[in-house]
């Protein structure tokens, strides 16, 4: 893989990612741009115990344009997007409105609450283009396209981590204006938190006292159960396994373990990360067959921490939706919006045999 390193006119980063020996061509940024917001801040919640992140300026940002407005294509005839080059294969770059900053300060704040500390939002916050093609989807990526993809995500998951004060990077994907998506062209982002967020959190607290009560390794152990009920199961190769939790809390949801125990994107071999690249486009690709239309999701890696000094983490990726029919969305109302206590509408086992059949 080959890395070609930039900055924009605002001072922002850019990476190119290509193949090895592809030619990169990485133009200066012509544009006339205003000083990035440096005022996100973080302010705790002393009665669920985490950080709430808060970047007023990300009101202002760009939402739905038209095609012709796209951002995130290549700059062509004398117009300027995010990447100023005039192709590309897969590009990384400092968000224009981020929710985390490495330059992040405080203004004069004081919320008149003892138990609400506030700090500045210190991080970052990357997107991720796919591809330069505006009409496509991931799944529409070749193998060795998408491979690409995965060696960025380890790229900046390695260079990320070495930032003093980040805590967690999360590469996810959102597609879809169903779940709340504001640009069309094909893209993800990486977050880089200055703390473990609530969830890994959860999941590591939950692992372990699995640990302490058995001595085992809780997602060992869970994914273990699931290959051998085989009920849940999509697809199974040399290295991953990909199935319908037994337990799922969306409509369509599917997770994909490798078979080896591993805590990060980057522990991941050249084998490894080949045989994702083709297990994951089956597993996108299923999901577009199951209605008339592609359907809206979330795919999330989980990795450990920077410190896991436990030993507690396992790799993995949470892809899910929130269309529960064709022309029906599920919708977190009272119980789930409320409480975090979700009610599922179909079985587990329905879908993964639907997912099965297309």
């Amino acid at each position: 893989m080959k890395r070609t390193r930039t900055k924009l006119a605002d001072g922002r980063e850019l990476l190119y990612f290509a193949a090895d020996g592809e030619n990169v061509s990485a133009p200066p940024d012509p544009r006339s741009l205003p000083p990035v917001s440096k005022s996100s801040q973080l302010r705790w919640d002393p009665l669920l115990d985490e950080w709430v992140m808060m970047a007023s300026h990300r009101q202002n940002r760009t939402f739905m344009p038209a095609r012709d407005d796209c951002p995130l294509c290549p700059s062509r005839d004398s117009r300027q997007t995010e990447i100023p080059a005039s192709e590309y294969t897969v590009v990384i770059f400092e968000n224009r409105f981020p929710s985390l900053s490495t330059e992040a300060h405080l203004e004069e704040v004081d919320v008149h609450h003892p138990l609400v500390a506030v700090r500045p939002g210190f991080g970052r916050c990357e997107v991720v283009c796919f591809t330069s093609d505006h009409n496509a989807r991931f799944a529409d990526l070749t193998p060795e396209q998408a491979r690409l993809v995965v060696d960025a995500w380890a790229d900046r998951t390695t260079e990320l981590s070495t930032l003093d004060g980040v805590e967690q990077i999360f590469c996810f994907e959102s597609r879809g204006r169903e779940i709340g998506v504001t640009l069309s062209h094909p893209h993800g982002q990486i977050y880089a938190y200055p703390f473990v967020t609530p969830r890994t959190r959860r999941m590591l607290d939950v692992a372990r006292r699995y640990r302490e009560r058995t001595g085992r390794d809780l997602h060992s152990d869970v994914v273990a159960a699931e290959r051998r009920a085989g009920v849940r199961v999509l697809a199974e190769t040399e290295h991953w396994v990909a199935f319908v939790p037994a337990a799922a809390r969306w409509p369509v949801e599917v997770h994909l373990y490798p078979l080896r125990r591993v805590r990060t994107i980057p522990e991941l071999d050249d084998a490894e990360r080949d045989d994702f690249a083709r297990l994951y486009l089956d597993v996108l690709r299923r999901f577009d067959r199951l209605y008339d239309s592609p359907l809206p999701y979330i795919s999330a890696w989980h990795q450990a921490p920077i410190t896991d000094d436990e030993d507690l983490s396992y790799l993995h990726l949470q892809l899910f939706s929130v269309r529960r029919s064709a022309d029906k969305l599920k919708y977190l109302a009272g119980s789930e919006s409320g409480m975090n206590a979700f009610i599922t509408d179909v079985l587990p086992e329905d879908v993964a045999q639907r997912l099965r059949e297309v």
